[in-house]
């Protein structure tokens, strides 16, 4: 081999050598110091990925709960909706009731009052007919009735007494 050669041979496996030096260097500046701190970040990532999932799973759990009281929550909405109309139900009948026996109890008092305004009314006419027939007749017994029948009367009478204390 000639000394050209052998210098192109020596080169060549220098670099070869050199190549695998590196690459030997790199695997072990890689395992040292950047494979540690890949893995580091990596089991930090997972970390952070495991409690976020955790903390979604619990979430999951809470909304679930929450759901549940919603739904809950409507029945008891419903129920209660119920309730008040059951009882504002009851509540207008016996509202109706009070008044329609209230009403009925107003109509027989204006009904017992009616029948006593119109009794005293006709109580009232008839003394106001006897007191005008009385007026009537002691104007009517004045313009008949003069001083000789006064006496006539009074000696009818007188002598009715008589034969009374005789008899």
């Amino acid at each position: 081999m000639s000394d050209a050669r052998l210098y192109i041979q020596i080169a060549v496996w220098s670099q070869v050598v050199s190549s695998i030096v590196f690459i030997a260097v790199l695997v072990y500046i890689w395992n040292r110091f950047l494979k540690p701190v890949l893995m580091a970040a990596q089991e930090r990532s997972n970390r952070q990925i495991a409690e976020a999932e955790r903390h979604r799973d619990e979430v999951k759990g809470v909304l679930g709960a929450l759901h549940e009281a919603i739904r809950s929550a409507g029945r008891d909405a419903e129920l209660i909706a119920q309730r008040a109309e059951l009882h504002g139900a009851r509540e207008r009948e016996a509202m109706l009731a009070e008044a329609t026996e209230s009403g009925e109890r107003a109509l027989r008092d204006a009904q017992g009052e009616l029948e006593r305004a119109r009794a005293a009314a006709r109580q009232q006419l008839r003394d106001d007919l006897v007191e005008r027939a009385l007026k009537i007749a002691r104007d009517d017994a004045a313009r008949r009735i003069g001083p000789s029948v006064d006496e006539r009367l009074i000696e009818g009478f007188a002598g009715t007494l008589q034969e009374g204390a005789r008899g």
